[in-house]
């Protein structure tokens, strides 16, 4: 378990420095799509900058270029959410301490099947995911307005919903967030939280990009833990 200073530092700097793929830009021209394409994805939202192109000197394709390689520079950062404090905690975390100016963040919101409506309207359950992913997103631009902002709530299950999204997405970087294990857990855990876990281990070691369960320490603590592939439960004091 690392705790603070040199490795610390190392840690957050290769997470800094990670750099997967850019962003589609079919994603980054839309606005507000709701149902379109599959009959899994309910919706997405996306909050940026409206950045005036007109202006940019076309001499040569000078400016495509240097507008490709500016994109390509980027990491999309995916982070798994619902309505639960711990996964709020590890979207600011990653919105702090992993996406950087110009990158992308995607807040994914994933509905199991068959919930809503069953029929073609949207239920319930679906304008609640998709509230909370709006007001997610909204916070995080709020929070950090140099961050190209991402929410899209999908229908289907959970666990290759996540794999299949990140490698569409050409993700850099996933976050999860992590329960705090219960002391009883060997005699009383039940049968969600272990799903849970079993879903952190199976994104942690399937994922095709670098994968971070982020659970935040106790006020009197402070601190996160953050597990990857190689490492589990590293202690981040920052």
């Amino acid at each position: 378990m690392g705790s603070s200073g040199g490795s610390c530092e190392h840690f957050l700097g290769q997470l800094s420095s990670s750099d997967g793929g850019s962003a589609p830009h079919q994603l980054l021209q839309r606005e507000w799509d709701c149902g379109t394409g599959t009959g899994s994805r309910r919706g997405s939202r996306r909050w940026s900058r409206k950045k005036g192109r007109a202006r940019g000197h076309r001499r040569g394709g000078g400016f495509c270029r240097t507008e490709e390689a500016a994109a390509a520079s980027r990491k999309r950062v995916v982070v798994v959410v619902d309505q639960s404090s711990g996964a709020k905690h590890a979207m600011m975390w990653a919105l702090t301490h992993v996406a950087n100016r110009g990158d992308f963040l995607t807040l994914l919101h994933v509905l199991p099947p068959h919930s809503g409506s069953g029929g073609g309207g949207r239920g319930a359950g679906e304008e609640d995911a998709s509230a909370l992913a709006n007001s997610l997103g909204a916070l995080c631009k709020a929070c950090k307005p140099e961050v190209e902002v991402e929410a899209l709530v999908i229908q289907g299950p959970k666990l290759s919903t996540i794999l299949s999204q990140v490698k569409k997405l050409e993700a850099s970087v996933l976050v999860l967030s992590q329960r705090k294990p219960s002391p009883f857990c060997c005699f009383l855990r039940s049968r969600s939280s272990s799903e849970e876990e079993e879903l952190v281990e199976e994104c942690i070691n399937r994922a095709e990009c670098l994968t971070l369960a982020v659970r935040r320490r106790s006020k009197g603590v402070g601190g996160y833990l953050v597990s990857t592939r190689w490492q589990k439960n590293f202690w981040l004091l920052a």
